[in-house]
């Protein structure tokens, strides 16, 4: 079926592409992963059966992902993925879809145009910029136009937004590069340096998500993996605890954990004590690692609370805020293209 012209939301992530389509909801979650062969610069595979080739490629083929710490690190390759997902989301249309795209709060002029620039090239009619925070409070159901202050925690794969938002804008935010890529590196050389073996980025990851804590665990979690003796070069197996993941996760989740206290150290009173009578919200793949709610709780008093399918709140908030345009624009969303 053909139709006319589809608004499109798009999380736009370090590790994940997520696009939400107006009418339908989210219709594609892939990895940002693009597998390329170097002599001919074909497109091999694109997102998951692409993530699936991460460490395992002939010389000729190279598995890489175009973006880093949210943001585009080879924008050509980013703008083909995007026109891939694109076509792949909304298949036939008459005309050229309106995109909102999220990007993290605290990138640079010239980081932002690349996002703009590689969507109006993937076949964007206009496109339209929002940051990170407002995206994730509309996902999470946060009315952003009232007066009252709401403090937004977005854990992504490559950046951490905390933004206290009140009447449709950021009032005060901070941005980290440090997130759930940095989390996967702090276990390799954890790994690497406990018990002298080298681990993928894969093993590392579902380390994280099937044992890695913030807090310690009432209960020992054991995890069997698999990797390199780094002094024989010979394959080995080990078994881990979640006790060597939180040990291993310390210096990451302690940066969020400052950045958390630096927004709150700069939020005016008013909005101060509209927190902490209702909470701070958790958005994101990183909310998901275990305790991390419980020990912002602990460190700042607050309740802090994860988002109802907190992966998907980006890519939600930002297809949605093409109704909220009035109200965000207020907060510098930015419109690009053909009016």
């Amino acid at each position: 079926m053909v139709s006319l012209r589809i608004d499109v939301g798009i999380d736009l992530g370090t590790a994940s592409v997520l696009v939400y389509v107006k009418g339908r909801g989210v219709v594609l979650r892939e990895p940002s992963v693009v597998a390329i062969d170097q002599y001919t610069n074909k497109f091999l595979a694109v997102g998951e059966e692409a993530r699936q080739m991460l460490g395992r490629t002939p010389g000729n083929i190279i598995a890489i992902r175009p973006l880093k710490n949210g943001v585009i690190s080879d924008y050509e390759i980013t703008e083909r993925m995007l026109r891939y997902f694109i076509k792949k989301a909304i298949q036939r249309t008459l005309l050229k879809p309106r995109i909102v795209v999220c990007v993290p709060s605290g990138i640079t002029d010239v980081e932002r145009r690349a996002v703009v620039e590689a969507c109006q090239h993937a076949g964007a009619y206009k496109t339209y910029i929002i940051e990170e925070p407002i995206a994730a409070a509309i996902g999470a159901g946060i009315d952003i136009t009232e007066p009252d202050g709401n403090m937004v925690i977005d854990i992504g794969g490559g950046t951490t937004d905390v933004a206290v938002i009140a009447l449709g804008g950021i009032v005060v935010n901070n941005s980290i590069r440090v997130a759930g890529d940095d989390c996967d590196e702090a276990i390799t050389k954890y790994i690497r340096k406990k018990y002298n073996m080298m681990i993928g980025e894969r093993t590392a990851e579902n380390l994280k998500i099937s044992i890695g804590c913030a807090y310690p665990q009432e209960e020992e979690s054991f995890e069997t993996i698999k990797g390199r003796n780094l002094l024989t070069g010979l394959p080995m197996t080990v078994e881990v605890s979640s006790s060597d993941l939180l040990e291993a996760l310390r210096d990451p989740v302690q940066e969020i954990l400052d950045t958390v206290h630096s927004v709150l150290e700069k939020t005016p009173p008013e909005l101060a004590a509209d927190i902490a009578d209702k909470g701070i919200v958790m958005t994101g793949g990183g909310a998901l690692l275990k305790g991390l709610d419980k020990l912002i709780s602990e460190r700042t008093g607050i309740e802090t609370k994860i988002s109802e399918n907190p992966i998907d709140c980006v890519a939600v908030g930002t297809g949605k805020s093409l109704e909220w345009l009035k109200s965000i624009e207020t907060a510098g969303a930015e419109v690009y293209g053909r009016r």
